[in-house]
């Protein structure tokens, strides 16, 4: 016969252990179809985790511009992953990631986790949102992604051979974009991780002329890195048609938070994860190895 404090005492440890699981069920991925949030889609539905994906041309359709729809997207919601586009920093974002806390929170969401931008003073805003929303929450605050090169905004300048960019010699730790995804991902299912805030950088300090010489290295032809003016490289931005919002984000990005302030490495990635952050030389051969950089013949 089972002790009654013996039992008092397994009920209570089921309890503590019930109470500091992360959820497993139905998860919310807003931005699902961008560089992380598809990756943190992809390793949800890997482990068995029902997903629900947030983006327009999912259904029901998630919009940042578009409140009325996100009841929908709620419906049955019990965690969601938060990726907000453009960027935490664009004026607004606080009152949007506000709204949808307090949406989120009526539809009985009871977990969040946010990706953060390092050196973001409006970013860490929307932060404090999401940590005094009384959820379970996780913050990944990150910068400059490896996958700028392969996804984004320099892949064409990788492909030309030249990164033209107002950068300077500021050193950057570069993180990759499947390390920020794993770490959402074990956020997201596994215990110790509310409350936590993981600073995640790559392993090493770099400039862009760093880069390109591990590009250099990786494609096996000459691609160098060229500085410009700030104003010429907002201009050629806003000439090349891209919306308003990404020509704020890049003067934004170029003036105000590549200035040394996030020169310093940081250990989220080996906090959540046990491991060692990937380092962009490697990213770099890996990349190289399917082809996506060769130039046309």
């Amino acid at each position: 016969m089972t002790h009654p404090q013996q039992s008092s005492q397994e009920s209570s440890q089921d309890n503590s252990r019930q109470n500091n699981q992360a959820s497993t069920g139905l998860t919310l991925v807003l931005g699902g179809t961008g560089k992380t949030g598809r990756r943190v889609v992809a390793g949800l539905k890997a482990k068995g985790v029902p997903v629900r994906v947030g983006s327009r041309s999912a259904s029901p359709a998630f919009s940042w511009d578009q409140e009325s729809g996100w009841d929908a997207c709620l419906e049955g919601v019990e965690s969601v992953y938060i990726s907000y586009a453009p960027d935490l920093a664009v004026p607004g974002a606080t009152d949007s990631i506000q709204a949808f806390t307090d949406r989120a929170k009526r539809h009985g969401v009871k977990r969040l986790v946010l990706l953060s931008g390092r050196g973001e003073a409006e970013a860490q805003a929307s932060e404090r949102i999401v940590q005094d929303s009384g959820l379970k929450w996780t913050i990944v605050r990150a910068s400059w992604f490896h996958q700028n090169f392969s996804e984004g905004a320099f892949i064409d300048m990788v492909l030309a051979g030249v990164i033209t960019l107002p950068a300077g010699r500021v050193k950057e730790p570069f993180v990759d974009v499947d390390d920020i995804a794993e770490v959402a991902i074990t956020a997201l299912t596994e215990p110790g991780h509310n409350g936590e805030l993981y600073e995640v950088t790559g392993p090493r300090l770099m400039t862009f002329d760093d880069a390109a010489a591990d590009l250099t290295r990786a494609i096996g032809r000459k691609i160098t890195y060229h500085q410009i003016s700030h104003d010429a490289f907002v201009d050629g931005v806003r000439d090349s048609g891209a919306p308003k919002e990404v020509v704020w984000m890049m003067d934004y990005l170029f003036s105000t938070v590549l200035d040394g302030r996030n020169a310093q490495l940081c250990d989220g990635v080996q906090r959540a994860l046990g491991r060692p952050p990937k380092d962009f030389a490697d990213y770099a051969r890996e990349i190289a190895a399917t082809g996506l950089w060769k130039k046309a013949s």
